[in-house]
């Protein structure tokens, strides 16, 4: 199929009336376009704008995964801005890849990335553009397959009637199989096609709704990381290059679905890190190098690693960052590595505010640790810190909401001391909202009510703290709409359709989120919030998510709930610690 007809919009000032247009055009440096054959076209869609998906790792990571396979044509496809959307449509544009400005419906396969819930109906807005029936039952064979995957996709039964199968685990040990067996079969019926992917392992299709277990990879330093990456034109929200030196997390969070369904944790190696990070820098003109994993500070060798490459980086003033620190985990050589170039923000996430709540969410982390990390940090020369909490956690009081206020005092307090002036703490503040596959997917959410008054009690209690403290919290009717979309089943997919038809998409965005329109979904739909969001499980009741094995026994989930509502702590597996018998490793 020919390139799209733009109508003139990237050529002519019509695409300048468009916020942001850099979005639209393409034709960044390092993309991939294939000069030979190519007889398999993959759309990579990610249901949101250019700058967020361009900021996500995964999507890197497949996109050039896919186009080293011969006869294989990868092309990156985002949702536009409103504005772009109703230009779109007025001028009869379809939706279309940036890399050669193809049609999206013409492509062979279109893989939706699914990484939050609220980016559901933008599923239904990039399908729409795209000319694409929404139900799979409505495509026939001249339509593409389309592919779920992500950690939404390990609960998929609410988008379940939208795609034709989904991809459950790590895109790199599965996907080019995937990809393989569907070049060997590509004209024959839709029907026979799912039901041989149906057969392959990490491959789930709705349809034949058999069982699935997740696909993993065992050693990230023989599976593919890029060498170089697209540079976008406009400004992103990590832009900058991101190296995952480790996946997966043994700490064992009970709130934490990453936490899960991404182990084992492996670790990528330090020579392997070296060479990326030289490769990625000499062919994107980068200036920040950040070293990306769920805990970065419990890389093995994260002091010797930080050193290697603040001696290969530090004279060509590429600075090297940490966006995920673990407070028990944080030295003085860290911090001094990581200030060589330029001094990047500090974020902990503390989650609660006293030892008794963090005991019951796992967080095995004792005040004095606390105090003395930010001690660490402040006379090391930061002036300012970014703090991560949440409220409703299960089995909290009123005390421990006002206990982060009093944390934070003290923090305000060491801070002080060091620096012998004003220093700045910044808490953000979310729901807790209970995911599957976690131990506290058998929780149920507080209610908004509850919520809005224990964050009358915090904001009481932190604006006594003066203007060194600043906060802001979530919006609690977009974290029950989150819980909803993650803990529900097919009967949903009805709800979606609903919502994006009374113009409800973008909803991860605030400024577009209205949470009337999902009440009035549901209530059409003969469901409610009560049955999804606010009902607590038992072990024996089946969740919609049961059809899906992320490795971890279901029975040790439950296990550690019941030590949740005991206060009690389970240590980490990792570096020589007791087994914990989840299952994933067998």
């Amino acid at each position: 199929m020919p390139n799209v007809d733009l109508g003139g919009i990237i050529n002519n000032s019509a695409i300048l009336s468009v916020h942001k247009p850099g979005r639209y055009v393409g034709r960044e440096p390092n993309i991939i376009i294939k000069e030979g054959l190519v007889d398999f076209t993959i759309a990579l869609a990610f249901p949101d704008v250019y700058e967020v998906g361009m900021s996500h790792v995964g999507l890197k990571i497949l996109y050039h995964l896919l186009n080293t396979l011969p006869g294989v044509q990868a092309e990156r496809v985002f949702v536009p801005w409103p504005d772009m959307g109703k230009l779109m449509r007025q001028r009869g544009i379809p939706l279309y890849s940036l890399e050669r400005k193809l049609p999206v419906v013409s492509f062979d396969l279109l893989g939706i990335s699914l990484q939050h819930e609220l980016n559901y109906t933008n599923v239904l807005y990039l399908l729409d553009l795209a000319g694409i029936p929404f139900y799979s039952e409505e495509r026939g064979d001249n339509f593409p397959l389309i592919v779920g995957g992500g950690p939404c996709a390990f609960n998929p039964e609410p988008l379940a009637p939208f795609f034709d199968f989904f991809f459950i685990g790590e895109a790199e040990e599965g996907f080019p199989e995937i990809v393989r067996v569907l070049r060997e079969v590509k004209g024959e019926p839709k029907e026979n096609i799912l039901r041989l992917l149906s057969h392959l392992e990490g491959v789930y299709v709705p349809a034949f709704r058999k069982p699935v277990k997740k696909r993993w990879v065992q050693n990230l330093d023989a599976v593919l990381y890029p060498s170089t990456m697209v540079v976008p034109y406009v400004s992103i929200i990590h832009d900058r290059i991101p190296i995952e030196i480790s996946r997966g997390c043994t700490r064992g969070c009970r709130f934490c679905q990453a936490g899960i369904i991404y182990r084992p944790r492996r670790e990528r190696s330090p020579q392997k890190i070296v060479e990326l990070a030289q490769s990625l820098v000499d062919t994107t003109g980068y200036e920040e190098v950040s070293l990306v994993s769920l805990s970065s500070t419990d890389y093995s060798s994260i002091d010797s690693l930080l050193r290697a490459l603040s001696l290969l980086f530090g004279p060509r003033k590429v600075n090297i960052s940490l966006p995920s620190l673990r407070m028990d985990a944080f030295s003085v050589e860290i911090a001094k590595e990581l200030q060589k170039v330029r001094k990047s923000g500090l974020t902990f996430a503390p989650e609660a505010g006293n030892e008794r709540l963090r005991a019951v969410i796992n967080k095995h982390l004792k005040d004095e640790e606390i105090l003395s990390t930010v001690e660490k940090a402040f006379t090391s020369g930061w002036e300012d810190l970014k703090l991560y909490f949440m409220i409703g956690l299960p089995e909290e009081r009123d005390t421990d909401v006002g206990d982060i206020a009093r944390l934070v005092a003290e923090i305000l307090r060491v801070g002080k001391a060091c620096r012998g002036k004003k220093v700045d703490i910044h808490l953000s503040i979310a729901a807790f909202i209970p995911k599957p596959h976690t131990p506290f997917q058998w929780v149920a959410q507080e209610r908004r009510e509850c919520l809005n008054e224990k964050m009358k009690l915090l904001t009481s209690r932190l604006r006594t703290l003066g203007k060194s403290v600043r906060f802001h919290w979530s919006c609690f009717e977009m974290s029950a709409i989150e819980a909803l979309l993650a803990r529900g089943d097919a009967r949903l997919a009805k709800v979606i359709e609903r919502v994006y038809r009374r113009d409800g998409f973008m909803e991860g965005w605030s400024e577009f989120f209205d949470g009337r329109r999902w009440e009035e979904a549901l209530q059409e739909e003969g469901l409610s919030l009560d049955e999804y969001v606010y009902k607590p499980g038992s072990f024996e009741e089946p969740f919609p998510w049961d059809w899906i094995d992320c490795g971890v026994r279901k029975e040790l989930l439950w296990r550690e709930y019941e030590k949740a509502r005991r206060g009690e702590f389970t240590p980490s597996c990792w570096n020589g610690f007791e087994c914990s018998q989840c299952g994933v490793c067998s």
